[in-house]
């Protein structure tokens, strides 16, 4: 039997609440890609950052949930009508989590430091000028700032602070985005990367990629600081070799907005 996902039908919507597209799809693929390692990971706290109409968590609720009874669901999101399209997403489909209206985790980093198990980002990452982004309503979902990035650089900080020494983080990005740079500032914290699915539509090209902490790379993150060094090129060239250069573009006339 298949691991049940959250059904598009009982999704709940709102014309200020961005509605499940290609991303969300490839996100949720993902961790569906990856069911049998969370669940062997055994999670005990999954935090959704951006949750808007709740298909992501409820999808991870879902998929996870037989299984794994005990874990605890987090949700957050800054714009208050995507709180409670989630709210009725996740009773459409019995499962819960707590859903919390904030900028990225900002209420959370105290409460929540170091014990995160599984965290998910659907981040803004459409290049858009830099006003554009924290606008209200749906705009803040996509808005991204140059290079789609200035909402992804604010996250990445404090994802690491939340995850906790098992944590991954399962991260969507744009081509765009320069998603071997994001790795590269990512490894320099001492964490391994991987992409778990790669999607390409007409618009745009989508990488879902898992971070992990990883003591190999924390310990020559060390070495490095401590011998002025810089990353090898080799593991440059790695990163950089995951990624086609490939430059779409996800407009705002997106008929899945």
């Amino acid at each position: 039997m298949s691991p049940k996902t959250a059904q598009i039908r009982l999704v709940s919507s709102h014309p200020e609440v961005y509605e499940p597209c290609d991303d969300s799809f490839a996100l949720v693929d993902a961790l569906l890609a990856d069911r049998t390692n969370i669940i062997d990971h055994r999670p005990r706290l999954c935090l959704e950052v951006g949750c808007g109409s709740g298909y992501v968590i409820a999808s991870l609720a879902l998929m996870l949930g037989q299984e794994l009874p005990g874990v605890y669901y987090f949700a957050t999101d800054i714009n208050p009508h995507a709180l409670r399209v989630t709210r009725e997403t996740l009773d459409a489909h019995a499962v819960d989590a707590e859903l919390m209206c904030m900028d990225i985790a900002s209420g959370l980093e105290k409460r929540l430091a170091g014990r995160v198990d599984v965290m998910v980002v659907n981040p803004p990452y459409v290049p858009t000028p830099d006003y554009e982004v924290g606008s209200e309503g749906i705009a803040s979902a996509w808005a991204g700032g140059e290079n789609g990035r200035s909402v992804i650089d604010r996250i990445l900080p404090v994802a690491h602070r939340l995850l906790s020494d098992k944590g991954w983080l399962y991260m969507v990005t744009l081509t765009t985005n320069d998603p071997s740079q994001i790795c590269l500032l990512m490894r320099k914290k001492g964490y391994a990367s991987r992409i778990v699915v790669q999607r390409s539509t007409e618009e745009e090209s989508l990488h879902i990629i898992k971070f992990w902490r990883d003591s190999d790379i924390q310990l020559d993150t060390k070495e490095n600081v401590t011998t002025n060094k810089s990353v090898p090129a080799r593991a440059m060239d790695s990163l950089v070799s995951q990624f086609p250069q490939l430059s779409f573009w996800r407009g705002t006339n997106s008929n899945c907005l």
